[in-house]
């Protein structure tokens, strides 16, 4: 026996498949060609995103190193805080430390594009360690900074956040001078010698509306307090941000490509979630879960200055593979920023 809502057979099954005929016909099609049809996933993709200058110095440093020094060659932390790029270079042979007690003495050490502190620098002398400063540039302008302010008996404030490679490295250029500064909040307890003479630095991966947050405060709490003549938030930081800012509006979710120790990648997600949009950093494709794009049309993909393009690649063919998307870049600023080699290694290809 056959049940359905609209007949049963039973017995006598004259007429049954004429029925049927009109079931289908004026029933199941019509339901068919009405219900909602869901348009091709669209991926809006971020431009600028990914490396940035600092960091394409820093790898090419390392890239050169191992063609040029016998190994094994040394880094003192994370070359750049991503999980690939690492993994590739630990593949090549280098070996990343997080302290120069793990380095055999006289073998090659590169210090890391996020800058190290003065102590640092002596313990590679020290061991007759061959070191080679992949340090960025806008890194070693903070840590200018704070010696000068230092040397002129301020008190400096750095904005940023406890621990991060970067923040100890300028925190140990005037340990005696330097405070730390991770909320608005704290601005109301700082205490200090002399409120004319206080300056304040910023860590250069900060969430440029957090870091104004913070700087508004202080800027009220302190109205004579000296900063530095250009922000200390880097380019490439200010224009990935932007860029989730602007577009992330057309947007259902955003994918950041960065992983999850890189500071400027995790701001980026945030960033997205302070508007509204449900936002994930990601590793890679692998990392995406289903249940993240349920009834998403509109996806922006970025990526952090740290996380190199083949991965953003590797999502891109995941969503078109799995979705049908279509990807659209949009550009909402250029970039054509660069940094040179370490003289170190600009001595060697002379």
């Amino acid at each position: 026996m056959v049940r359905c809502p609209q007949f049963q057979v039973t017995g006598d099954t004259s007429g049954i498949f004429s029925r049927a005929v009109v079931f289908f016909n004026y029933v199941l099609i019509p339901l068919r060609s009405t219900s909602p049809r869901l348009p091709p996933m669209k991926v809006l993709l971020a431009s600028p995103r990914g490396f940035c200058a600092g960091v394409n110095m820093a790898i090419d440093s390392l890239e050169l190193a191992l063609q040029t020094f016998e190994p094994p060659l040394y880094v003192y932390h994370e070359i750049v805080h991503n999980k690939y790029v690492v993994t590739e270079f630990k593949e090549k042979g280098v070996v990343f430390v997080d302290h120069l007690e793990e380095v055999p003495r006289g073998s090659t050490l590169l210090f890391s594009a996020h800058g190290v502190s003065p102590e640092v620098r002596q313990a590679a002398r020290e061991r007759e360690l061959t070191a080679i400063d992949a340090t960025c540039p806008l890194v070693t302008k903070v840590h200018l900074e704070a010696i000068k302010y230092a040397k002129l008996g301020y008190t400096i404030f750095l904005i940023g956040h406890e621990g991060h490679d970067e923040v100890v490295g300028t925190m140990g250029e005037a340990p005696e001078a330097i405070v730390l500064v991770e909320t608005p909040d704290e601005v109301a307890t700082l205490e200090v010698a002399d409120e004319s003479k206080v300056a304040y630095l910023t860590q250069t991966t900060l969430s440029v509306d957090d870091a104004n947050r913070i700087i508004n405060r202080l800027r009220e709490r302190f109205p004579q307090i000296a900063s530095p003549p250009k922000d200390d938030i880097c380019y490439a930081t200010q224009n990935r941000q932007e860029a989730v800012s602007i577009l992330s509006d057309e947007a259902d979710l955003v994918l950041v490509l960065g992983s999850q120790n890189s500071s400027n990648s995790q701001r980026l997600a945030e960033l997205a979630r302070e508007r509204g949009i449900p936002a994930y950093l990601i590793d890679g494709a692998g990392d995406i879960q289903a249940k993240w794009l349920d009834g998403m049309e509109t996806v922006l993909v970025t990526a952090g200055a740290s996380a190199p393009e083949v991965v953003v690649e590797e999502c891109l063919d995941f969503l078109r593979d799995n979705y049908g998307a279509t990807v659209e870049v949009r550009t909402t600023r250029e970039e054509s920023v660069s940094f040179p080699l370490p003289k170190e290694l600009r001595a060697v290809l002379k």
